[in-house]
């Protein structure tokens, strides 16, 4: 089977390279990734293609010629220097134009299915107490990323009913592992440099998913009978706090979370007089996904337990610590 991998240089997409590239040894896999630019170090039997910029006008045709299963991971999930007004222009430029043209290339080229990597950023930023997202919610994006990602799964929708290509869409929570950006690279750092945090007393529900859990499930997707024209929600199978989060990862780090109670109200109150609301909200907030449909139809569970992730996520940073 060949596979192709966009976004092979990115958090996700390179860990799915890795993995692919070990079950090639003994599956009759061709690993191949389609990279913005030339050059990279790529595993023994992975073969590698340039694109050039992911746009509406991007030329797939080498790429996809003979693909079997195509595993769309490439995306701009920042847009940095850009005013608020002009983020959603330019997030659709690659996220929806640059998807829907891969897409349309690759039906033509007769692929049997596309695995699409969106963002639980479709279903909306939180859920109140005690719910959950689930596939079938009315979708409520609520910045340009979410918004994106949502116009790109509409359009591949119909790509696919048009053209009988079997469609995937798996939209994960915030991703930890070795690497990871974003909310979790903070905390880290936070706790590296030993800070007195005002996040002793937060007691939202968070749903995380762990890279390898996530990689498990994308190759799950790319060859499971029942994966066709789902949506699949994914975490670790346990939802815990902010404050549990920053304790637990404090104790994969050798570096214990010294925290202290402040009531989430004034967490918002402080955080929104010097403009940094959004971050108040990432904290306190809850965000919980329900999984059953997703362990239902695939037989599939999280391979690795949320502490597990955690520690595997950090174990660089312990040999860092260590030296």
């Amino acid at each position: 089977m060949k596979v192709l991998i966009t976004g092979a240089t990115g958090f996700v997409g390179g860990a799915l390279v890795q993995r692919l590239a070990s079950l090639s040894a003994w599956q009759s896999l061709e690993v191949n990734v389609a990279t913005r630019l030339p050059g990279g170090v790529w595993p023994s039997g992975v073969l590698h293609c340039t694109v050039g910029e992911l746009s509406g006008s991007t030329a797939w045709q080498d790429a996809v010629q003979g693909t079997e299963v195509v595993v769309h991971c490439a995306a701009h999930a920042h847009v940095l220097g850009v005013r608020a007004a002009n983020a959603l222009a330019a997030f659709r430029a690659v996220n929806v134009e640059g998807t829907l043209q891969l897409a349309r290339s690759a039906a033509a080229a007769g692929v049997r299915r596309f695995v699409f990597l969106s963002s639980i950023k479709v279903n909306g930023e939180s859920t109140p107490p005690g719910e959950c997202f689930r596939p079938d919610d009315t979708p409520r994006p609520q910045d340009a990323y979410g918004l994106s990602k949502l116009e790109a799964e509409t359009g591949l929708r119909r790509i696919a009913e048009s053209s009988g290509m079997e469609l995937v869409i798996i939209r994960p929570p915030l991703v930890h592992g070795p690497g990871a950006k974003g909310n979790f690279a903070t905390m880290e750092r936070w706790l590296q440099r030993g800070w007195p945090l005002p996040l002793g007393a937060v007691d939202n529900q968070r749903s995380l998913v762990g890279l390898d859990n996530l990689i498990d499930l994308i190759v799950t997707c790319m060859t499971h009978t029942a994966a066709p024209g789902q949506i699949f929600l994914v975490s670790d199978g346990e939802d815990i706090s902010t404050t549990q989060l920053l304790r637990r990862l404090g104790q994969a780090l050798g570096r214990p979370a010294r925290m202290f109670p402040v009531p989430c109200a004034w967490l918002r109150l402080g955080a929104t007089a010097v403009g940094k609301a959004g971050v108040a909200r990432r904290l306190c907030d809850s965000l919980q996904v329900d999984p059953r449909r997703t362990c239902e139809l695939l037989g599939w569970r999280p391979p690795w337990s949320l502490d597990e992730g955690l520690a595997r996520a950090v174990k660089g940073h312990a040999h860092e610590t260590a030296a």
